[in-house]
């Protein structure tokens, strides 16, 4: 259980989170996952990171037990610091990072997908962002990155979500597989990648990051501003506490709702 690294083949490093049973990660998985990836990158023989999970889905975001356990606000900043970092762990890699999505990709799992560099998914893979219904917000930097812009509004307002097949039409998702087929096909597009010059897929790397038109940085840290606003109002703890259930004591009588 935990963050681990592997070689399946020269050129290639596997980034593998497990954190059962539906990958949550607790505040100090995010830093483990930064870190792995940091150094994954910084290895002069690796020319491509293939980040990957075990179970049954990509990622489920931060565990909210573990937030909900904290009388105050250690673990909120704790995740939002360890998204933050994990997440720019993933788009500052030092060479590309293929994403293998299985399975469910959400909330922070939108952060690593949509900062990776190319993504491979599953064809039962869904991908969304569930934070209005967690007490929390963030991480529409990288929905942006995936979806058109009217789209991500609509999925982050409703908290629904996209399947691979959908962002593949988008053009996000670079290949749609079985889920049995996962492994490979994203092995496959991390060795057509790793075959490249490791100076020249390296200067390739920071040359399209620094065209980018988002800093994806400073946008994402300006989401969390509002998340910590929306715990320190006490609306967070009431929405995250119930999953999204309406406020019924804000809803209007039956009669008054009537036409």
């Amino acid at each position: 259980m935990g963050v681990s690294t592997s070689s399946p083949e020269k050129g290639i490093c596997h980034v593998t989170v497990d954190f059962p049973p539906v990958n949550a990660l607790p505040v100090q998985g995010w830093y483990d996952l930064a870190d792995a990836v940091r150094a994954a990158g910084r290895d002069p023989e690796n020319h491509c990171v293939v980040l990957a999970a075990e179970g049954r889905g990509f990622n489920a975001g931060v565990d909210i037990k573990e937030m909900q356990r904290d009388p105050g606000h250690t673990a909120l900043i704790g995740a939002n610091r360890g998204c933050y970092e994990a997440f720019a762990a993933v788009y500052e890699c030092e060479v590309p990072v293929v994403a293998a999505v299985g399975g469910f990709c959400l909330g922070g799992g939108i952060g690593l997908a949509g900062n990776a560099d190319a993504i491979v998914a599953s064809d039962d893979a869904v991908f969304g962002l569930p934070e209005l219904d967690r007490g929390a917000l963030g991480a529409a930097t990288h929905l942006a990155r995936l979806v058109p812009q009217h789209l991500m509004r609509a999925l982050y307002y409703t908290s629904r979500t996209a399947t691979a097949q959908e962002l593949h039409a988008h053009g996000s998702v670079w290949k749609v597989v079985p889920r049995d087929e996962l492994p490979h096909a994203a092995l496959e597009l991390a060795r057509e990648i790793a075959r490249k010059d490791g100076t020249l897929i390296r200067l390739a790397k920071a040359a399209i990051n620094g065209i980018d038109p988002v800093d994806i940085r400073r946008s994402y840290r300006f989401e969390q501003g509002f998340t910590f606003e929306a715990n320190l109002s006490g609306v967070a703890d009431r929405v995250r506490d119930t999953f999204g259930a309406p406020d019924t004591s804000r809803a209007p009588a039956t009669e008054e709702a009537s036409p």
